[in-house]
């Protein structure tokens, strides 16, 4: 039925979480963030987590500039830790952008799905990431070689749930709708975005999340999107 699946990268192949946290632990020791009354990396990575996947939510609803998470994420996670923000060191952003994409980890059998997948259907990425952070963590993770189209809300002049990105990338691909399938792990963003241009719509849902309107798939392991697909 289908030709083309589009797929997330972060959080749904990618595992940020893994990949930013030892990027935090990194950090930790380089910057002896101790020394300012971090209690450990562990505390640092949780709240840095917590925090970014909400200015990233609010990104995704215009709420938010991308530049206005780069300048306060950091300062935001010293705040909520309690620690005077002042104390934050100028260069802790670009550091943290030049460690975490160049980790390679993917979620468990994101590997196994991609060559499972690789000689049957064309494979694409849509992604509100940048494309030179993501194009890294796919070299990283050696799995740009699976994708022959990545789009981005830089080329698209969109980003998800905008509707102009599904149509954007159907199109550059030469895909139509029925042949389509949008493959998140972001009920908003991937899931809701897509439906609205009448994809069909696999949800990554590991935590099981309830949602009032229905994906075509609701998934908990990427060993269940081959037995779909």
């Amino acid at each position: 039925m289908y030709k083309h699946l589009f797929f997330d990268l972060d959080h749904t192949l990618w595992d940020f979480d893994r990949n930013s946290a030892e990027s935090i632990a990194e950090m930790y020791e380089t910057f002896q963030l101790a020394d300012v009354g971090i209690a450990s990396a562990a505390e640092f990575s949780n709240h840095f987590i917590a925090i970014n996947k909400k200015l990233w939510a609010d990104y995704d609803q215009n709420l938010i500039e991308h530049s206005y998470i780069r300048q306060h994420r950091f300062p935001m996670v010293y705040r909520a830790l309690g620690i005077d923000e002042a104390t934050v060191k100028h260069d802790l952003n670009a550091e943290y952008l030049r460690l975490l994409p160049r980790k390679p980890h993917l979620l468990p059998w994101a590997k196994e799905v991609l060559d499972h997948l690789k000689d049957r259907y064309t494979l694409h990425i849509i992604t509100n990431g940048f494309a030179e952070i993501q194009a890294i963590k796919m070299d990283s993770a050696e799995i740009a070689h699976y994708f022959t189209m990545v789009v981005t809300s830089e080329n698209a002049n969109a980003k998800k749930p905008d509707p102009l990105v599904f149509e954007y990338a159907m199109q550059a691909a030469g895909a139509s709708v029925s042949e389509s399938l949008m493959i998140g792990d972001n009920y908003l963003a991937d899931i809701m975005g897509a439906k609205s241009v009448g994809m069909d719509t696999v949800f990554y849902n590991p935590a099981g999340l309830p949602v009032d309107d229905a994906p075509t798939h609701d998934i908990r392991h990427w060993r269940e999107l081959i037995r779909i697909l």
